[in-house]
């Protein structure tokens, strides 16, 4: 586990629990994380409870507490735990030509999401936050400070921030179509044809210019495999 995720549970402890508190070792703290992402799932974050989350996870809550703090930072910690391969994604921009920022880019955040083991969490941690004010403060200020003001940070263009905002706004609403609402035909498109479509436009907002290659015109778009 990272050490970032580490002090997203850090910041506030009720007092260390006694040594009978059930899991009291280290992979309790993981077994919290996949309780919480489970239970924010199935619940919502409003619904959602430290109380249920400690059932999960077959620890006392005050271990919970003691690791984590409030729902609040619970929640962020399994936003961070879950986005962890997504906030590889400044890495993205330097490490190869200036012209292919948007397919790199693009297909990174497309191969995060078309892997089962990790889809499923984003899904958990994206339908919370969707659904309630406080938890889309948290995902909201994480994302920012974890990602977007990174990717900005990359970029040496007029207005980057917004120009980041904007690229992750086009490849997060094309994730919300394909993965959670499952609009069709996108949700069945073979996922290189929508990379292939969509890099260019990332591409523009990045850098300014259009990638050499461009998308492709016409044809028949492939299917995704199941």
């Amino acid at each position: 586990m990272s050490d970032d995720v580490a002090q997203v549970g850090q910041p506030r402890r009720r007092g260390r629990p006694a040594r009978s508190a059930a899991g009291a070792e280290p992979a309790a703290r993981d077994r919290i994380l996949t309780a919480a992402r489970s239970e924010f799932a199935e619940r919502g974050y409003d619904k959602a409870s430290i109380r249920g989350i400690a059932k999960g996870a077959g620890v006392d809550p005050a271990l919970v507490h003691h690791y984590f703090g409030t729902k609040e930072q619970v929640f962020a910690a399994a936003i961070e735990l879950a986005f962890g391969p997504t906030f590889q994604v400044p890495e993205l921009i330097p490490a190869g030509p200036p012209e292919q920022q948007g397919e790199r880019l693009a297909r990174f955040f497309f191969g995060v999401w078309e892997n089962p083991v990790q889809r499923e969490p984003l899904l958990a941690i994206v339908r919370s936050a969707v659904g309630n004010e406080a938890a889309a403060a948290v995902f909201r200020d994480l994302i920012s400070s974890k990602l977007m003001v990174r990717i900005a940070a990359e970029l040496n263009v007029p207005d980057p921030q917004l120009r980041s905002e904007l690229a992750a706004a086009q490849l997060v609403g094309i994730a919300l179509l394909r993965y959670v609402i499952k609009m069709k035909p996108l949700a069945d498109v073979d996922p290189e044809y929508v990379i292939a479509l969509v890099s260019p436009g990332v591409q523009r907002l990045l850098t300014g210019d259009a990638p050499a290659g461009d998308a492709p015109a016409g044809g028949t778009p492939g299917h995704a495999s199941s």
